[in-house]
């Protein structure tokens, strides 16, 4: 009669006529509200127009009922104000950055007041965020010019990282051929001390062939046949040349110059005879004859010679 009695539960429920009368209906469903287009300022005075959803739910029939006279306008006149409230604590920037954040305050801002009313707002959207033309042309142009302020970067630090595999390029070039011309060098050094050890051995070897060859009956027509030979050869190598040389008076005689040559020769493999000393006492005696010796013939050349 004109009062609350109870909340009729799921199931069946047993009215009396012209009594008990249904009188409101609370769907415990979730409910998603469209929250209109609404103007807002930011902190750095930017004037934004922006719309959202709501997400809401009815936990306590009772309150949704008797505690609240349009429980859907007052939520989304709540929301509404809310968001304005929240939009005027940031900046632009940190609308479009820290847009979940702004979704998780506007919530928990309605649901500090929406508790008496026995409705849960579970999330908070935003929709669409207007920009006043002005403004969003500057911010293209601020977009425009960090893009071309990092693709200035991007291309200098490619020039950079060229520059730089270039120069690590030729740095390793020139240590490769600086390496390179050192193992020639030292191949060659090797080759050439190889070289050098070969011809000395082979020039041993032809030495001591010559040596035992000269022991040999016909040793000597050899010799002479090689000296004979060196020298045609070394005159003919001295007339290649244009210089000054002194010659002897009888260069054109081949002859006496190969004996003299072999005269050489014959002189220095001689071998040197050597006497030696074996009692003093005999040579002490030997030099005292020799000096009488020489007391005699001095004695004989002195005295006066017979004239005949």
């Amino acid at each position: 009669m004109g009062k609350f009695s109870r909340i009729l539960e799921p199931g069946l429920n047993l009215l009396l006529p012209v009594i008990d009368r249904v009188r409101y209906v609370q769907s415990l469903k979730e409910i998603a509200i469209d929250i209109p287009q609404q103007s807002a300022i930011t902190l750095d005075n930017v004037t934004l127009n922006i719309d959202g959803v709501l997400y809401l739910k009815v936990v306590d029939p009772y309150r949704a009922s008797y505690g609240v006279e349009d429980p859907e306008f007052a939520i989304t006149q709540l929301a509404q104000t809310t968001m304005r409230s929240e939009l005027g604590k940031i900046a632009l920037d940190s609308v479009f950055k820290e847009r979940e954040s702004l979704n998780i305050a506007i919530v928990d801002a309605i649901n500090k007041a929406s508790g008496a009313w026995g409705i849960v707002c579970l999330r908070y959207e935003i929709r669409d965020i207007r920009l006043p033309q002005r403004v969003h042309e500057a911010m293209q142009m601020q977009v425009e010019a960090e893009r071309k302020k990092r693709a200035a970067v991007l291309e200098s630090e490619g020039i950079r990282e060229a520059d730089i595999n270039v120069a690590e390029g030729k740095r390793r070039a020139r240590i490769l051929a600086s390496e390179a011309e050192k193992m020639e060098l030292i191949n060659k050094a090797q080759g050439e001390a190889n070289a050098t050890l070969a011809k000395a051995e082979a020039k041993a070897k032809a030495l001591s062939r010559i040596a035992s060859s000269l022991g040999q009956p016909v040793g000597g027509n050899a010799a002479s046949f090689m000296v004979a030979e060196q020298y045609v050869q070394a005159f003919k190598s001295l007339a290649k040349e244009g210089n000054t040389i002194i010659l002897p008076a009888n260069t054109g005689d081949v002859t006496s110059s190969v004996v003299q040559a072999m005269a050489i020769y014959k002189n220095l493999a001689q071998p040197v005879k050597t006497t030696q000393i074996e009692d003093t006492d005999q040579s002490t005696d030997s030099l005292a004859e020799y000096m009488s010796d020489d007391e005699d013939r001095k004695d004989f050349t002195d005295a006066p010679q017979r004239q005949t």
